[in-house]
């Protein structure tokens, strides 16, 4: 099993169960307004390629570490669905580029073992790795397709937090650190649905390929790997 590595908060100081609990969407308001500023000082025009030793070393990360503590008090219960879903997958980028940043900057995340079960953030007194929020949260608690299982069973406190329908154009919307991956968007409940779009036709027009002398369409692993997501046969999935 991963070591899991809580990134916003001190490991040796135990959480009080009786905190004040914040709104969560102030606080990810706030974080969004930090990582709006690195993505500018520090992201290409392409929206992918990332200067990470800048971003480690500003004073702007500094302040975006000190804000995330603050994760630890949003109470997730306050959340609808729409609010969850632009709320995680803001929390899912931020968290990739913070851990990232942590580990030291490798040619790929593929070579940090374990990545996405270790990383984790405290969100309202739960500890969340981004497996956790990508499959346990915002797929439905779906399992991983390397798993016939979910990752969340009946008794996990966090199981009521998952969404309770999935929209796969989340695939087009999560980082994962590399170049291939889709340029950082920042989402809130009011552009969710525009984003969301924005992001799937972004993607599509990169990575399917339709030949129509040959009648192939050529599709990234993404709908290999995520098919049930999508569509429950390959003609809806092609549709």
């Amino acid at each position: 099993m991963a070591e899991i590595r809580v990134l916003n908060i001190n490991q040796n100081v135990e959480i009080s169960c009786e905190i004040l609990a914040e709104n969560g969407e102030d606080i990810s308001k706030r974080l969004q307004k930090l990582m709006l500023q690195i993505k500018g000082k520090f992201m290409c025009d392409d929206g992918k390629s990332v200067d990470y030793n800048g971003i480690r070393t500003s004073e702007t990360f500094a302040e975006y570490v000190e804000e995330s503590s603050r994760l630890v008090h949003v109470d997730l219960a306050t959340l609808t669905d729409q609010q969850k879903m632009a709320f995680f997958i803001n929390i899912y980028n931020a968290l990739t580029i913070h851990g990232i940043c942590e580990q030291g900057v490798p040619s790929s995340v593929l070579g940090v073992k374990n990545f996405w079960k270790s990383i984790a953030y405290n969100i309202g007194g739960h500890v969340f790795t981004l497996d956790d929020i990508e499959h346990g949260i915002l797929r439905g608690n779906r399992p991983h397709p390397s798993s016939p299982n979910p990752l969340f069973n009946d008794s996990d406190p966090r199981l009521q937090y998952s969404l309770q329908s999935v929209d796969p154009r989340i695939h087009f919307a999560l980082v994962c650190g590399a170049k291939s991956c889709p340029a950082i968007n920042v989402y809130s409940t009011t552009n969710l649905e525009r984003g969301l779009e924005a992001a799937a036709q972004n993607f599509c027009s990169q990575e399917v390929h339709v030949d129509l002398n040959a009648k192939r369409v050529t599709l990234s692993k993404i709908f290999l790997w995520y098919k049930s997501d999508f569509a429950e046969n390959d003609i809806d999935l092609l549709r």
